[in-house]
């Protein structure tokens, strides 16, 4: 009986691989988006369907100017103006991700019933050849009055995960509901009536 109990509990265990650098923040920004959400944040998808909508219209462009009626001497100018296009619309993709994401992993609504317009943003690093995850989480209108300042978690990885490689999710989100805890109490957020 109690073999069953310790198989059903590790088989839930978020696993990963310790050398895979990439699969460690990748495990870490999704438990923080899990963490965030379920403090009653909502996901603001903006952002990421106006990407979604402009990677289409690229596609699109590129795939007229592949299947495009006439040979190559007679669409010489449709061909440049797709080809114009297709950089055009690339850059303003580039510029949005290093303006606006940056290193986000979140963009949130305001908590509902909350006095602040402005909704959170969660970003994170985990640079390459370290152990040291920085957490920040920042206003997602930095210039309207209601934001808070910034605040920022950093710790070695070692801390939440075993040497197996699974995530001991207590202690993280004790560490992530703290710092949320601290954007919001800075920001001056009056808590949530329940």
């Amino acid at each position: 009986m109690e073999e069953k109990k310790t198989e059903s509990t590790t088989t839930n265990a978020k696993k990963v691989n310790l050398l895979d650098h990439n699969a460690i923040k990748h495990l870490l920004d999704e438990s923080v988006s899990d963490i965030v959400t379920s403090r009653g944040y909502k996901e603001d998808v903006r952002l990421s369907n106006v990407k979604l909508m402009l990677g289409a219209i690229i596609i699109v462009v590129a795939l007229v100017a592949q299947f495009y009626n006439k040979k190559f001497p007679e669409n010489r100018d449709f061909l440049i103006c797709c080809i114009g296009l297709y950089v055009v619309l690339t850059a303003v993709m580039q510029l949005i991700l290093y303006i606006k994401e940056k290193n986000a992993i979140l963009f949130t609504y305001p908590l509902e019933g909350s006095f602040t317009s402005t909704g959170l943003v969660v970003s994170s690093k985990l640079p390459r050849f370290s152990d040291q995850y920085t957490l920040t989480i920042d206003s997602a209108d930095p210039k309207s009055i209601s934001a808070g300042k910034s605040v920022e978690l950093t710790k070695s990885v070692t801390q939440w995960l075993t040497k197996d490689g699974v995530l001991v999710e207590g202690l993280f989100w004790k560490d992530v509901e703290a710092l949320i805890k601290q954007y919001t109490e800075e920001a001056g957020e009056p808590k949530k009536k329940r």
